[in-house]
């Protein structure tokens, strides 16, 4: 864990403009996101990463203070424990689809390995001993009744869907479980029994527009999963645990704000507009510029809070809800990719149609970074190997540019297995410009109070203050 720096009093300042072009000033501590928002302009011009003098008014120095240590605290606690909650599963290494993004390598996609259902009950037999191992010998903190996460996720889960439905229905009351689908494979059944057990699900579609969506998320039958999708979206018929993941390339960026406005009116309830991650070669060429993802995203986000005041169901964008969060509630954010060190080999691994255990799924095809194969080995034994270790010891502090940035607890500088990828885990993230303006776009939301449109309605409701002050 990183060093504490001894000048814990200095707040970082920089200038924010808000509504009617009022302009306010934030005071961050980056290492524990404590944050005030004041309209007094005791500084002139200050640009992030400047760094000028300009004390906060005495009313917010005086909470920090006294909320310093315990927030410190708490944000070190988020940081570095070792709590793992969620196991993504890879049933089989398969696709029926060829999206040229894919962090999965296309020969694995092709002619990978598959679980047939005795290895599958043996692989959720040995979680739930984990857990049990764990909670009997207090391993890691833990809620009563809280059950951990099982997601199906890598390539195409249901193409082993016989399997995966048995497992849903025969472990139902040791985990929640999760998946992710193009939903190329999915019937009106499925989604019924989906519903039926409550299982949380993902669906891949990346633009309203079949001709675009289709370029991306490619069928090995040379069309897309548009017809498809949108079908099962409809089935789904406003189910809570649904959402829908977009990938953002330069193809599709343009129709951010759209895409937002046809989920809308399916009644999804939540979309994830995930930036692309470069970790497979043929991804690169289809990445967008920074600052026009970064105007797109902003446009999304504004058409999700119109649609949402304007009528009775509310739309929220997934990932932009965490950098909310992770603002308003640092220890509160669900998806950790934005934390250093990230969620993977942490609070999450993977593991593979073969068994082997890794961090996170974008690590699959990247040599060296099985944590041990989980037919021969243990969780307890992956969660303390040295790959897993080599991911948990990558923080912002270790990276220069990041360790000088204010918002870098918010951030993160993700992903390791994509910076990995291109030559170097020690640097910023591939789109950092983007996210430091996504930051600043929330924080400026935040001062306009508009956050209550940007975070779902229940997690709004179990959001409590920690502290609280108003000038």
């Amino acid at each position: 864990m990183p060093k504490k720096i001894q000048n814990g009093e200095r707040l970082i300042p920089y200038n924010l403009v808000v509504g009617n072009a009022e302009r306010k000033l934030v005071f961050l501590d980056p290492d524990n996101v404590f944050w005030g928002i004041t309209r007094k302009q005791d500084c002139e011009s200050i640009a992030l990463s400047e760094q000028k003098v300009c004390s906060p008014p005495d009313e917010i120095l005086s909470l920090y203070k006294k909320v310093r240590n315990r927030l410190d605290t708490q944000m070190e606690d988020f940081r570095f424990s070792a709590n793992l909650t969620a196991i993504y599963i890879d049933p089989t290494d398969r696709c029926n689809a060829d999206c040229p993004y894919c962090y999965v390598p296309a020969e694995i996609r092709k002619n990978g390995k598959q679980m047939n259902e005795e290895q599958l009950k043996i692989v959720l037999q040995k979680i739930t001993r984990y857990f049990k191992r764990r909670a009997s010998l207090r391993l890691a903190p833990s809620r009563k009744n809280i059950k951990p996460v099982i997601i199906f996720h890598a390539s195409e889960p249901l193409l082993v869907k016989d399997i995966i439905f048995k497992a849903i229905s025969d472990f139902g009351k040791q985990f929640y479980f999760g998946l992710q689908t193009n939903a190329l494979l999915l019937e009106r059944a499925d989604v019924e029994f989906l519903k039926k057990h409550r299982v949380g699900v993902g669906i891949s579609l990346d633009s309203y527009d079949p001709q675009v969506n289709n370029k991306q998320r490619l069928s090995r039958e040379g069309d897309g999963n548009f017809a498809q999708a949108v079908q099962a979206i409809e089935w789904f018929d406003g189910y809570k645990g649904l959402n829908v993941i977009a990938t953002i390339t330069k193809f599709n960026v343009g129709h951010l704000p759209e895409l937002v406005k046809f989920l809308h009116s399916k009644r999804v309830s939540c979309v994830l507009l995930n930036p692309l991650r470069l970790t497979a070669k043929s991804a690169r060429k289809l990445q967008p510029e920074q600052d026009i993802m970064t105007r797109y995203f902003i446009e999304a986000v504004e058409k999700a809070m119109e649609l949402s005041r304007s009528s009775d169901h509310r739309i929220i964008i997934g990932n932009f809800a965490n950098t909310i969060l992770a603002i308003v509630a640092p220890t509160a954010r669900r998806l950790m990719c934005d934390i250093s060190p990230c969620g993977g080999g942490r609070c999450f691994l993977t593991i593979t149609a073969s068994g082997e255990m890794i961090p996170c799924g974008e690590f699959i095809g990247l040599d060296g970074s099985s944590g041990g194969n989980i037919f021969k080995s243990t969780i307890h034994k992956a969660m303390q190997s040295k790959p897993f270790k080599k991911i948990r010891a990558r923080i912002v502090e270790k990276i220069d540019e990041c360790k000088i940035c204010e918002f870098r607890n918010i951030c993160g500088a993700p992903c390791p297995a994509e910076l990995h990828s291109l030559g170097n885990m020690y640097q910023p993230s591939v789109f950092c410009e983007f996210y430091k303006e996504i930051i600043k776009y929330a924080f400026k939301l935040i001062a306009e109070d508009k956050a209550k449109y940007l975070i779902r309605e229940e997690a709004l409701k179990n959001l409590e203050y920690d502290y609280n002050l108003s000038i």
